[in-house]
């Protein structure tokens, strides 16, 4: 079965971690380019409010709180959208949280409970999707990170998260190509993004978490998301800083170990003291926000991330622009 996925439009989209962040611009835009929604997460007044939200703007949508560390409520979410939409054409798998900590010191209780959201979270999302596709096709889009291809100190645990999740993915994808089952099986590599991600994260230090630059605004992760849901696509770079990082890791991996050590730290940290609560670990983050108090410059887009979604034109413009340079250079 050849993979064809529905113009958004027809779609029904599950959408985990719906409440803030990535996963609520994600829940924004696809409402305006009329898809119908299933929304998860733990944050229940969250997820009301962005139900009624986008009722009253005309469109279709329904809540399930759910933590998706837990297999048989992620089961869940995959039930209320058969029950209400009769199915899902497009599974996002986006919850997740992370822990700005040294490795030594960081408890194996809160190790455990980041792999349960991050890693098997994702693993019982994309594996109940795939069942259920597999009769008639779609995606199933997961969140990365430039850190599936790069490890930092501080969130080193949360890096092996995203490692983890790329392997699944990538064997995910490999075997259900195999088994011709229509599934475009894509992973989304975000940069820094400009969201309430080092809220909710959990902290060690006492120190007020930030993000090392460039950071890119989380609207230009919903762009990518929803292009994969309906073009069939391997993998997406949002940020052509994560691009360079991940390139620079492949190619000159000593450097990436030397920026590490001699910046990353410095640059994951603030001047001021922490918040008297950093762990949306175990519970859930003040929801209802897409962005974070990032107080850098933050990019709006990403030049590299909108020419990789659209390759075609990018080709054409970049042959027109060698043509030009042989021009030249043959006339100089």
């Amino acid at each position: 079965m050849a993979v064809s996925l529905k113009p958004l439009s027809d779609q029904v989209i599950v959408i985990t971690g719906a409440s803030s962040g990535i996963g609520l611009a994600t829940a924004k835009a696809a409402a305006k380019k009329g898809a119908r929604l299933v929304l998860a997460a733990r944050n229940r007044e969250a997820l009301q409010e962005l139900e009624q939200q986008i009722k009253a703007e005309g469109g279709e949508a329904l809540h399930v709180v759910a933590d998706v560390g837990k297999r048989e409520e992620v089961q869940k979410i995959a039930d209320a959208a058969i029950q209400e939409f009769g199915g899902f054409d497009t599974w996002i798998n986006n919850a997740g949280v992370s822990i700005y900590g040294r490795l030594e010191e960081v408890s194996e209780e809160d190790n455990r409970r980041l792999f349960d959201t991050n890693f098997w979270g994702l693993v019982n999302g994309s594996l109940i999707a795939a069942k259920h596709l597999k009769n008639k096709g779609g995606a199933i889009i997961n969140l990365g990170s430039v850190l599936s291809d790069v490890a930092i100190p501080i969130q080193g645990m949360y890096s092996a998260t995203k490692h983890a999740v790329k392997g699944f993915t990538d064997a995910l994808r490999i075997e259900l190509d195999d088994e011709v089952a229509g599934i475009s099986v894509t992973l989304i590599k975000p940069s820094a993004i400009n969201t309430p991600y080092t809220e909710h994260a959990k902290n060690y230090s006492k120190k007020a978490t930030t993000l090392p630059p460039p950071v890119y605004e989380p609207e230009e992760v919903a762009a990518a998301i929803l292009h994969a849901a309906s073009h069939p696509v391997r993998d997406l770079f949002v940020g052509s800083g994560g691009k360079i990082m991940s390139a620079t890791n492949k190619y000159v991996p000593g450097l990436m170990d030397w920026v590490g050590e001699k910046m990353m730290t410095k640059m994951q940290y603030k001047d001021k003291p922490a918040r008297p609560k950093d762990d949306g670990l175990h519970e859930h983050g003040e929801g209802g926000r897409v962005h974070g108090d990032y107080d850098g410059h933050v990019m709006k887009t990403s030049l590299y991330t909108r020419a990789a979604m659209r390759p075609a034109i990018t080709g054409a413009v970049a042959a027109a622009v060698g043509a030009a340079a042989f021009v030249w250079m043959k006339k100089r």
